[in-house]
């Protein structure tokens, strides 16, 4: 009878959310067949070109409908690039924020993704984000919205949140970036000291260059699990330098004077519950957004 119980209770921690992901999300099938499909080859783009794999396939996956949109299907085009005055290949005519505009066709999707990796890397307006590391998936993301590549004030937003849902970034991690990390290892060594913070009542460090989640874990004497769980991350997730990481659990709702939180282009429901130390459960609750939801830049979240 115990162990019938253990197994009832245990399925409820997984059902409740306790299965170390940012937010218990329902998994869209096509988006996980896309990238599963496409990932070697979104990858080999990265090596090639310096575009993260996690854009390539977030793009991919946002403008294509995961391979199922009319213009993927019948031209082969995952990115939803139009013709230009350059392109020579062949055209297709599809109503976007015009009507009957002009898109590229190709022959296989292999053209898309090179013609896609090209048509970043060799336009100058551009230019900004191949300034930016290969595993910095949210400046990509802003840059490509600032830059101009999509009119939906979204854009990047949606990008982050398909990133995050489907952990893509872990594709964005080769032999360079591993061993860039082991370097640091050895530059910082194994008793790195931490500055500890303390804001909304809660007490937090700040993630460095090449950091991550086990190295503060050995850095603080704590549990990589507790930490993890504390920040509401699944498992690969990537810190950037001047992340928060708190050392303990977060609240269900701000402190005052924090009321509402303007979504700006690049953040996340994550993101922002980090920011002013709430749970993403609560987040959502509190706004009454279910989750699918994309905060979209201008839009205003309640935050207690």
């Amino acid at each position: 009878m115990r162990s019938h119980l253990r197994i009832l209770l245990f399925i409820l921690f997984l059902i409740g959310g306790g299965m170390g992901t940012t937010q218990a999300q329902r998994k869209n099938a096509s988006y996980q067949k896309y990238s599963d499909t496409y990932s070697n080859l979104a990858v080999q783009h990265q090596k090639k070109y310096r575009i993260p794999a996690s854009i390539t396939l977030a793009q991919g996956i946002l403008e294509s409908g995961a391979g199922m949109s009319k213009l993927a299907r019948e031209s082969n085009n995952h990115f939803g690039i139009k013709c230009h005055s350059d392109w020579r290949g062949g055209r297709v005519y599809h109503d976007d924020d015009l009507k009957g505009e002009c898109f590229r066709k190709y022959k296989r999707v292999e053209e898309s993704y090179e013609d896609h990796s090209r048509f970043l890397a060799e336009r100058s307006r551009y230019a900004s984000l191949f300034k930016l590391q290969i595993t910095d998936y949210k400046s990509w993301a802003r840059g490509l919205q600032k830059c101009g590549y999509a009119t939906d004030r979204a854009y990047a937003n949606k990008l982050i949140k398909i990133i995050e849902d489907y952990e893509l970034y872990r594709y964005d991690k080769d032999k360079g970036i591993k061993t860039a990390a082991k370097g640091k290892n050895k530059e910082t060594g194994p008793t790195t000291k931490r500055i500890v913070y303390k804001t909304h009542g809660l007490i937090y460090v700040y993630a460095t260059t090449n950091d991550s989640f086990d190295r503060i874990a050995q850095d603080l004497d704590f549990k990589v699990k507790k930490l993890k769980k504390y920040n509401e991350v699944p498992e690969d997730f990537p810190l950037q330098r001047g992340d928060i990481v708190y050392l303990q659990k977060k609240k269900k709702k701000a402190d005052k004077p924090y009321y509402d939180h303007v979504v700006q282009i690049g953040e996340s429901m994550h993101s922002i519950s980090q920011l002013y130390g709430i749970q993403i459960k609560s987040l959502y609750k509190m706004n009454k957004k279910d989750p699918d939801y994309i905060p979209e830049e201008g839009d205003v979240l309640k935050l207690r």
